[in-house]
């Protein structure tokens, strides 16, 4: 009798560390296809950031060249535009 018991319980145990193993499996597999995506999508931002950094770089000569322009010739609405423009470009 006492056996049939613990033969019962242990078997319950089991298939409990079973279904817990299933389910850790089961995340595990997810969280890491979650990390790889968002290591992907890193990847993809920083290579968008370093694309507008080198663009931001190559306004820098044009930018000062109408700035020089407007304080020759002034104009009001160059004025405002280059007012809504930073001086520097912050990719430096």
């Amino acid at each position: 009798m006492k056996s049939d018991t613990t033969t019962t319980v242990l078997t319950f145990v089991l298939g409990v560390l079973i279904l817990l193993d299933v389910i850790f499996a089961w995340q595990s597999v997810m969280y890491t296809r979650q990390f790889r995506l968002l290591q992907f999508q890193a990847l993809q931002d920083q290579a968008t950031m370093t694309q507008l950094q080198q663009r931001a770089q190559q306004l820098d000569p044009l930018i000062k060249d109408v700035v020089a322009f407007n304080q020759k010739n002034p104009n009001p609405e160059l004025t405002r535009i280059l007012q809504s423009v930073p001086a520097k470009s912050p990719a430096k």
